[in-house]
């Protein structure tokens, strides 16, 4: 009987701490996020000191290990700063920052020696020789190119005992290596400073120039054009990473919701714990897919891993129809006498719609919404307003922090 020795953590983002604790509590063995300086995602929510002390105790008391994110190309004066920022993250407990420029790598060891750094994928590292200078630089871990496929994987861990981390599931940049100009030119907003404004996920037409009056080309049936790309998905693909000696598998997304972060992380957590406990037997369960499609919100696909991606990969023509889920509420506590769940509410819902809960360890089970009442006790027939608290009777135990959705 095989036996994985390289069981890869579950990485997952964190956009705020709120995100934070629900993917620690929902499977993730580590989580990322940004500081309120020298990284990639301004519009993200991004976390004080205060904020990332209270998300390192939360994750260190959980087993699970933060990871700051401070991946911005510099130019002359971006990096005015980043020593002091390295050595409060140091002092606080980071287990590790996400840097790619090798300016602000030399700040961090030179400010906060000891305080590991990770390479980051904006920093496009493609083969095992990368990979070794990095290491001899001092790196503990690079996370790889999106570029890069699986068989190039497995030549890195021949040749490397760095760690390597990958993503497996999320937006793909359709630049390379997400170094993007676009918005730099459309709007005056440096992608890789922190300001993408997504130029390529904008709908574009296409003009006949030649008359008297612009006349469009495309049919008025038809999708614009955008220059974007489909959204990764690995989950059929774990063993493949995991063989491949990936260490850390990375999920995209900082800028989702606590619905995307929770219900992602709880799904590959349940593949890689099913597959690393026996793989000679694992199979997959379509229940998984299943669940990955009610956070889904284009199209999926395996990305460079197996081939060089065509048209079919690209957000080209009509699109896809997928099931829409609606976050509706979380659970805030359960009495199992009377089976009354208390919740708050996060989208509208209301009674005779069927509900799902849903909760980390991947329970799931749906019901009808019988009954309603707000904090006053009183009937209500919806819950219209944003977190407001009500009470409604649960068939199946429920606990605190399980959530509710209803497509």
């Amino acid at each position: 009987m095989r036996k994985i020795l390289n069981k890869p953590e579950v990485l997952a983002p964190a956009g705020n701490l709120e995100k934070l604790k629900m993917a620690i509590r929902y499977g993730a063995d580590a989580v990322y996020i940004g500081g309120q300086a020298f990284g990639l995602r301004s519009r993200a929510g991004n976390f004080s000191y205060d904020e990332m002390r209270e998300g390192l105790a939360f994750a260190h008391s959980r087993g699970a290990k933060v990871y700051v994110a401070a991946n911005m190309v510099t130019h002359e004066g971006d990096a005015e700063g980043a020593g002091g920022f390295f050595k409060t993250l140091k002092e606080m407990g980071v287990d590790a920052v996400i840097v790619s420029d090798p300016a602000l790598i030399t700040i961090c060891f030179t400010s906060a020696p000891g305080l590991p750094v990770h390479l980051s994928t904006q920093a496009s590292a493609t083969n095992y020789k990368t990979l070794e200078f990095w290491k001899k630089v001092g790196l503990e871990r690079v996370v790889l190119a999106r570029e890069v496929g699986i068989e190039e994987i497995r030549e890195m861990r021949r040749h490397t005992d760095i760690e390597i981390e990958a993503f497996i599931h999320g937006a793909m940049c359709i630049a390379y290596s997400g170094r993007c100009t676009l918005s730099n030119h459309m709007v005056n907003r440096d992608a890789n400073r922190g300001g993408c404004a997504q130029s390529c996920r904008w709908k574009y037409d296409l003009f006949d120039m030649g008359g008297s009056a612009a006349k469009s080309l495309i049919p008025d049936d038809a999708e614009p054009f955008s220059m974007s790309a489909v959204d990764l998905s690995m989950l059929h693909h774990i063993p493949d990473m995991i063989e491949a000696g990936v260490n850390s598998l990375k999920i995209e997304g900082r800028m989702k919701s606590i619905h995307y972060v929770s219900t992602v992380a709880n799904v590959y957590r349940k593949v890689v714990d099913a597959y690393c406990a026996d793989p000679d037997h694992f199979t997959f369960d379509p229940a998984w897919e299943d669940e990955i499609w009610k956070v889904a919100q284009r199209d999926l696909s395996t990305g460079f891993y197996y081939h060089v991606p065509t048209e079919k990969e690209q957000l080209f023509g009509k699109p896809r129809k997928i099931p829409q889920y609606t976050f509706a509420a979380q659970v805030l506590s359960y009495d199992p006498e009377t089976k009354i769940a208390t919740l708050q509410q996060r989208n509208n819902f209301g009674v005779g719609e069927e509900v799902e809960f849903y909760g980390p360890g991947f329970i799931h089970f749906k019901q009808i919404v019988n009954d309603l009442r707000n904090e006053d006790g009183e009937a209500i027939d919806r819950a219209p307003n944003p977190m407001m608290t009500v009470t409604m009777t649960v068939d199946q135990p429920v606990e605190p922090y399980y959530l509710m959705r209803k497509k």
